[in-house]
């Protein structure tokens, strides 16, 4: 069973053993099992976020295909961690409720989404989030975590970085607001889509056409027909900067493009700023489309993105990547992380 078949970026070599959980009794018993082989254990979803060696993995690989979402009560709603994660937002907003909105076209299942506390203009799966039901590894029981206890940040959280992956995500808990007008929209290209002031509010309908006509343009909803598509998403974090780097890049940015050039950065909590990685991979020279002629590119989108563009193997694509990271160190002393998974690889 090649993994490259289970992702969307279409790499990977084959699993060990590969096994399709269709129940939350079957996912338990799936990863129970290879605990006690004392196997190496990856859960798949979407395959989205996922970048898998070439070699493959030599573990159990276990599909999460878990079906079922659990209305309590108005506004409060538990997703079976193998739910489609876009036909959970779909369908909120059909119910007339609205904090998901600005997540709509992101590709994978509901199980990933707090793992890596997926966001997307302006909105993050955080922001909802009441629990999160887990099998924990280690005592062998069947748990339900806190948003607190989950420890959210910046696309991370306290199952991201565990090494060990102690807890497997069941079910996820969302409280979202019993409205059709969304959220206020805070993204300015959303806004301005929407042809409405940053923080204000619109149909929630029309936030959801919005932000999947803004992710198609750049390649971020999965389209066969389109090989920009054949990706893992994102590759690059927005990178998180206090400001003596900051300065450090303006100076750059000053010196190579001219004194009244600025650098587009957010607010990221106290003195930091968040700045667009899309703008400093572009403007340390590595453009749309750009490829060194061995099946990896970046999109012809969005710098953002890392394609297969049907003949690349990882270990192109890596180093892509690599070359990427170190040229806007290079340049603007700021270290890109990646935010695919990186399976059986490092960058």
């Amino acid at each position: 069973m090649n993994l490259a078949d289970h992702t969307t970026i279409g790499l990977g070599g084959p699993a060990r053993r590969f096994v399709r959980a269709g129940t939350e009794a079957g996912l338990i018993e799936a990863v129970r099992a290879a605990d006690e082989r004392a196997e190496p254990v990856l859960l798949l979803g979407g395959g989205s976020n996922l970048v898998v060696a070439d070699e493959g993995f030599d573990g159990t690989v276990i599909q999460v295909a878990t079906r079922g979402i659990d209305r309590e009560e108005p506004g409060l709603l538990t997703v079976a961690a193998g739910e489609e994660w876009d036909a959970v937002v779909a369908a909120t907003i059909a119910a007339g409720l609205s904090g998901l909105e600005c997540l709509s076209g992101i590709p994978g299942l509901a199980g990933a989404t707090p793992i890596q506390n997926v966001g997307a203009y302006g909105q993050e799966v955080a922001d909802t989030i009441t629990a999160v039901r887990v099998y924990d590894r280690r005592a062998g029981t069947v748990a339900v975590m806190t948003a607190d206890q989950c420890g959210f940040g910046y696309r991370t959280s306290v199952f991201k970085h565990d090494p060990a992956h102690r807890f497997v995500v069941l079910g996820v808990t969302f409280r979202l607001a019993a409205q059709a007008r969304s959220t206020p929209v805070r993204y300015a290209e959303l806004a301005a889509a929407l042809g409405v002031s940053p923080g204000e509010q619109a149909d929630s309908t029309e936030v959801r056409s919005a932000v999947i006509e803004l992710r198609q343009r750049k390649g971020m909803v999965i389209d066969p027909a389109d090989p920009d598509t054949r990706s893992a998403g994102s590759f690059f974090l927005n990178p998180v900067i206090g400001p003596a780097t900051l300065a450090h890049v303006e100076d750059v940015a000053r010196a190579r493009y001219g004194p009244d050039t600025a650098v587009p950065r957010y607010p990221a909590g106290g003195d930091q700023v968040k700045l667009p990685a899309a703008w400093l991979i572009d403007r340390a020279g590595f453009t749309k489309g750009y490829s060194q002629g061995d099946g990896a590119r970046i999109s012809t989108k969005h710098t953002l993105a890392l394609v297969n563009s049907g003949a690349a193997t990882t270990a192109a694509l890596l180093a892509l990547a690599r070359e990427i990271r170190d040229g806007v160190q290079a340049t603007f002393g700021v270290t890109l992380a990646p935010e695919p998974t990186l399976v059986s690889v490092a960058l």
